[in-house]
C-alpha cells in the first residue's frame, strides 16, 4: 500500500477500533473529530469492503453528466484553431452567436481536455492544421502567426518548417560494457516529425559521425524522396573542425548539408535530441540493462533498432507537430509540404534560423 492511501485509510481505521477500545461511539467521535455518520459509514464499508472501500471512498470520480454534447465540443475546439486570440469568455460570446451554448468555464474545460488552454498551444494547433491539411488562413490568423513568430524569434527558439528542413545529430555516452569498453551513441532527431535514427560505436570520433549520416541518415532521406537541408549539431570536436582534414564537415560539403552549431554555453538550443536521450535513458537502457546482459555492441544494436521501430511507429509523441501521432505518421502526413515547397531552395529564402545559431 502507497503512504498516500495509508494516509487516508489510517485515520478511519483509527476511529473504528478507538470506538471498540471505548465501547463509546460518540466519545470515540470527540476525540477523533469525526460525525456519528462518517463512523456508521466508515464502519458499514469496512464491514464490506475491508481497507480498500475506505481507500476508493476518497477517490474521486469524474461526473459524466458534467460532459458536453459531443457536438459542442468539437465546436469549442474548432473555434480555438479558428480564432486562436480568443479568450474563453470571448470564445463562450462567439459560440453562442453560432447557437451553441456553453460556459467561459466550459470552454477552458475542454481547451484542457485538447491541450489548447494557451494562446501559444492554440496558435501552434493553427500553424500544424495549416502546414498538414493546407488551409487558406484569415488576415487575422496571418497577424496572429506572425506575433507568434516574432515572439519566438525574440526568445531564440528553432524555427523547423517541414520534414527535411532541419535535422538535430549529438553524441550520447550510453556506458561501458564489459570486454568491449566504452560505448557511444550516435543519434539523429528530424526536428519537425521527431522520427529517430541511432546507431552504437565504440568511438566518439568525426567519422563516427559521418558514418552515421551516410550508413542511415542520407540514405533514410533519400528513400523518403526529400533531401536533409541542414544540421544543428553541439561544438564537440567529432562535428567541428577544418573541413580539409576533418571527416565529418568533408562529408556534409560533399552532400550539401549545411551545418549549424548551437550557441557557446547554450546547450538547449539543441534540446529536440538532449529530451530524446532522456526518453531512450528511461524507457530503453535503464530497462534492457536490468533485463539482458549484453556482451557485444551487435546484439544491444539488434535490441535499439527494435525500440527505435517502436519509438518511430507505434509510440504517440507529443511534440510541436506531432500532436499525438507518431513521428512516423507525422513525417508521411507532412512529407508533401516539402515536396510542394520543393525545400531544396528554402535555405536560400529563409533565415529564419540565424538568430539562434552561427552557421559554419
Amino acid at each position: 500500500m502507497s503512504n498516500l492511501a495509508e494516509k487516508i485509510i489510517k485515520p478511519k481505521i483509527g476511529l473504528l477500533e478507538l470506538a471498540k477500545h471505548l465501547g463509546n461511539v460518540s466519545k470515540a467521535c470527540n476525540v477523533m473529530g469525526y460525525s456519528r455518520d462518517s463512523f456508521y459509514r466508515y464502519k458499514t464499508l469496512y464491514e464490506t469492503g475491508g481497507e480498500e472501500a475506505l481507500q476508493d471512498l476518497n477517490r474521486r470520480k469524474p461526473n459524466e453528466k458534467n460532459r458536453v454534447p459531443e457536438h459542442v465540443e468539437e465546436a469549442v475546439v474548432e473555434l480555438a484553431v479558428e480564432n486562436p486570440a480568443y479568450g474563453q469568455h470571448r470564445a463562450a460570446n462567439e459560440l453562442l452567436k453560432r447557437g451553441v451554448i456553453v460556459s467561459a468555464s466550459g470552454v477552458r474545460s475542454i481547451w484542457l481536455r485538447h491541450d489548447l488552454e494557451s494562446n501559444k498551444k492554440r496558435l501552434k494547433a493553427l500553424e500544424v492544421k495549416s502546414a498538414q491539411e493546407g488551409l487558406v488562413l484569415t488576415e487575422s490568423q496571418i497577424i496572429a502567426l506572425e506575433r507568434a513568430k516574432e515572439s519566438k524569434e525574440a526568445h531564440g527558439q528553432i524555427e523547423t518548417l517541414c520534414p527535411g528542413y532541419l535535422g538535430s545529430q549529438d553524441t550520447y555516452y550510453v556506458g561501458n560494457m564489459k570486454g568491449v569498453g566504452r560505448i557511444y551513441q550516435q543519434t539523429f532527431i528530424d526536428t519537425y516529425s521527431r522520427v529517430g535514427i541511432a546507431k552504437l560505436y565504440t568511438q566518439k570520433t568525426a567519422i563516427t559521425s559521418a558514418d552515421m549520416l551516410n550508413d542511415r541518415v542520407i540514405p533514410w532521406y533519400s528513400e523518403q524522396g526529400i533531401p536533409l537541408l541542414r544540421i544543428i549539431t553541439d561544438r564537440g570536436t567529432e562535428y567541428c573542425g577544418k573541413i580539409e582534414n576533418h571527416a565529418y564537415q568533408l562529408y556534409l560539403a560533399l552532400e550539401g548539408v549545411d551545418h549549424t552549431k548551437t550557441k557557446a554555453r547554450c546547450p538547449q538550443t539543441n534540446g529536440f535530441v538532449e529530451r530524446f536521450h532522456r526518453t531512450i535513458k528511461e524507457e530503453f537502457y535503464d530497462i534492457t540493462f536490468r533485463k539482458k546482459i549484453y556482451t557485444t555492441v551487435e546484439e544491444l544494436q539488434i535490441d535499439l533498432d527494435q525500440w527505435m521501430s517502436t519509438y518511430n511507429t507505434l509510440r504517440p509523441h507529443s511534440g510541436r507537430y506531432c500532436y499525438g501521432k507518431t513521428p512516423m505518421q507525422t513525417f508521411m502526413d507532412s512529407k508533401h509540404i516539402a515536396i510542394d515547397k520543393n525545400i531544396g531552395n528554402m535555405l536560400r529564402i529563409s533565415d529564419s534560423s540565424t538568430y539562434l545559431t552561427e552557421t559554419v
